[in-house]
């Protein structure tokens, strides 16, 4: 596993604006439906947690472009807040709200770290939900407004553009299953929010060729979806359940088409997308950012509503503390079948990485997260091999540089390489910090350091 990667390939870590900053209301910025979210009490979180101070990154940001430089990184993808930059989602820019991510990108580059921000990860202005959301279609508009404000103000300190994270996340927690913000429970509204997010990346893609010099794209969660058994019914439950998580949004987007596959989950919610929803959802991009935590076995089940498909837990395998089994070759195969599927676009790792129990800190040394390590490891060894295989991977992403607000999962759940005492807001390095200083400095080599672990998480099945 002593292994390196190609030159110039960019080694970073990965927040998100609500998770980390706090502050969600300070110096004129509006609220967002995380805001909202977090502060009803008909939808409260895990311990009634919010981000009103997460991990105060906000005013702690100095501190922490120079922890970043310290621990070697040479790239960090954060997300802006929408509702920091437009309080009312669209016409008045809240000055404040622009200075605090210009002063960040200065800093990052300052420190030779490259910016790349995500211009929406899952917090929409309050203002906007108050409109219809992501429900209305004017939605496209009002992301491509906000886009362009950005472009503007920072192209010239910023080479890559994401538009969206992970809209899956945003349309099945947020108007199918009610868990995330803004809470909503129909699959109607789950049909409509999927085609408005993909147009409103695409307008904010077209934004960006109209104003902006370098380069612009889109991030996808990808879970692979194994079938349990070869039963044509179980090969058909994977397939509708990939088609609603993976292809129903980077098939638009790339391929300008919709899975077949969802007019069976949505039934009489869908709608088929016309031929203009689709050009707009299909803007040439530059890079894809991929998302990849866990594999899915499925099998059908006509009770699991509406994919009639559900996971089937791998008894033997390790599970994350957010039930996630750690299989490092489907990062792999989710590499190469992209590349199969999409063709030759370069990629990048936005996020990957876990969330374990942590021991204690000691006198002898950091935060000893050897679980950790040896996932970080075996999936950066994962990601080597599908480089080797020929896919163009430029860059990884550790999910996440600090332990922060996990959603709806409150504080409980820590996936961060620097751990963050929620009482005081110190940030101590871990173990698994360390190891990836040393595997950015190898540009790639040190995994060997914890080769013999990481094997053991790196199995088939």
């Amino acid at each position: 596993m002593s292994r390196t990667f190609p030159d110039r390939f960019l080694w970073g870590a990965a927040t998100a604006a609500y998770q980390v900053e706090g502050s969600p209301l300070a110096d004129g910025a509006g609220a967002s439906i995380w805001h909202r979210f977090t502060h009803d009490p008909r939808l409260m979180i895990a311990s009634g947690d919010t981000g009103d101070v997460a991990c105060d990154h906000y005013n702690r940001m100095e501190g922490d472009v120079e922890l970043m430089k310290q621990l070697g990184l040479q790239a960090y993808r954060f997300s802006i807040s929408w509702s920091r930059i437009l309080p009312e989602g669209t016409g008045r820019v809240n000055q404040a709200g622009l200075d605090f991510y210009r002063r960040l990108v200065d800093r990052l580059n300052d420190a030779g770290i490259v910016p790349l921000p995500t211009l929406y990860h899952w917090d929409l202005p309050a203002a906007l939900d108050d409109r219809g959301g992501w429900l209305n279609r004017d939605v496209a508009e009002w992301f491509g407004e906000y886009a362009a404000v950005m472009y503007r103000a920072l192209d010239g300190e910023v080479r890559r553009w994401a538009t969206l994270n992970e809209p899956w996340v945003v349309a099945d927690g947020g108007y199918l299953n009610g868990v995330l913000a803004p809470g909503h429970r129909s699959i109607f509204e789950c049909a409509i929010a999927s085609r408005n997010l993909m147009r409103a990346h695409g307008r904010a893609v077209q934004a960006y060729r109209e104003t902006g010099r370098h380069e612009v794209g889109v991030v996808f969660n990808i879970e692979p979806k194994f079938p349990a058994s070869d039963r044509p019914e179980d090969v058909a439950a994977a397939a509708r359940a990939d088609a609603y998580m993976n292809r129903q949004y980077a098939d638009p987007a790339l391929l300008g088409a919709c899975p077949p596959e969802l007019r069976d989950v949505y039934g009489e919610a869908w709608e088929d997308w016309s031929a203009d929803d689709l050009a707009l959802a299909c803007q040439p991009v530059d890079f894809v950012g991929i998302n990849y935590y866990t594999r899915s076995v499925v099998r059908a089940s006509e009770s699991a509503w509406p994919l009639r498909a559900e996971a089937v837990v791998q008894e033997g395998a390790q599970h994350t503390e957010t039930g996630w089994e750690v299989f490092p070759p489907a990062m792999t195969r989710t590499l190469l079948w992209f590349r199969e599927r999409y063709g030759e676009i370069p990629l990048y790792i936005m996020e990957n990485g876990a969330a374990f129990a942590d021991p204690a800190s000691s006198a002898d040394g950091p935060i000893a997260d050897e679980d950790r390590c040896r996932y970080l490891a075996a999936h950066i060894g994962a990601v080597h091999d599908a480089i080797a295989a020929g896919v163009d991977v430029r860059g990884y992403m550790v999910w996440s540089l600090f332990d922060n607000l996990e959603w709806a999962l409150g504080y409980a759940k820590r996936f961060g390489i620097v751990h963050v005492d929620y009482d005081t807001l110190a940030r101590t390095p871990k173990k698994s910090a360390d190891l990836y200083r040393r595997i950015v400095e190898s540009n790639g080599a040190a995994i060997g350091d914890v080769s013999s672990s990481a094997s053991k998480i790196s199995g088939a099945g």
